[in-house]
């Protein structure tokens, strides 16, 4: 079983499944913040950690994110033992690994914070392939200026009419004064969709 951080009512006809980003784990206060949020909606929010920082946690050594087959292999065992009845997501690395799994996880949806379409800087390396032709329905909350695919450089890309980006003012953080604005978006999709 993994080390779940659960917030929320157990009984929730909703559960939102949230992976935390590259940098931070699944207890920073940014993520204490969305899901507490999202939790106090009536969601049950379930938050996990891949194992590089499960490692972290446990040996206080500062270790590189996983290589992308371990964190998609952890998505599929957190969704096989709480099973396919929920929508997916998270930071942004965590978001990005749900968004290529979830069709074949046949989960409810996913939940982006800030997705990742390409590295800061080196807009040729876009990370979207996969999102032309997913099935999925999905909710991309990005930033207009965030570094990783701002409002200018997304609206050229081809994404499948199952996912819907909403903009926030700033950057790929989404905190602050954006940070009610992003809850309300991921209560408003969770619900719809479960």
């Amino acid at each position: 079983m993994k080390n779940f951080l659960i917030d929320g009512p157990e009984d929730s006809p909703h559960t939102l499944v949230l992976a935390h980003g590259a940098g931070g784990a699944m207890d920073t206060p940014y993520m204490n913040s969305v899901a507490r949020g999202v939790a106090a909606h009536g969601i049950r929010v379930v938050r996990f950690e891949f194992p590089y920082m499960a490692a972290r946690r446990a040996g206080g050594k500062r270790g590189a994110p996983d290589r992308q087959p371990v964190l998609l292999q952890t998505w599929r065992d957190v969704v096989a033992e709480l099973g396919n009845d929920v929508v997916i997501g998270g930071k942004s690395m965590g978001g990005r690994m749900a968004t290529m799994v979830a069709d074949e996880l046949r989960v409810r949806g996913v939940v982006c914070l800030g997705y990742p379409f390409h590295p800061p800087g080196q807009p040729e390396k876009l990370r979207t392939a996969h999102l032309e032709t997913m099935k999925t329905p999905a909710l991309i909350v990005q930033g207009t200026r965030d570094p990783f695919g701002n409002a200018e450089g997304v609206a050229a890309y081809r994404i499948s009419p199952t996912i819907h980006i909403e903009w926030l003012q700033g950057q790929h953080s989404l905190s602050g004064p954006q940070l009610s604005a992003l809850i309300h978006l991921v209560v408003q999709f969770v619900t719809s969709i479960t």
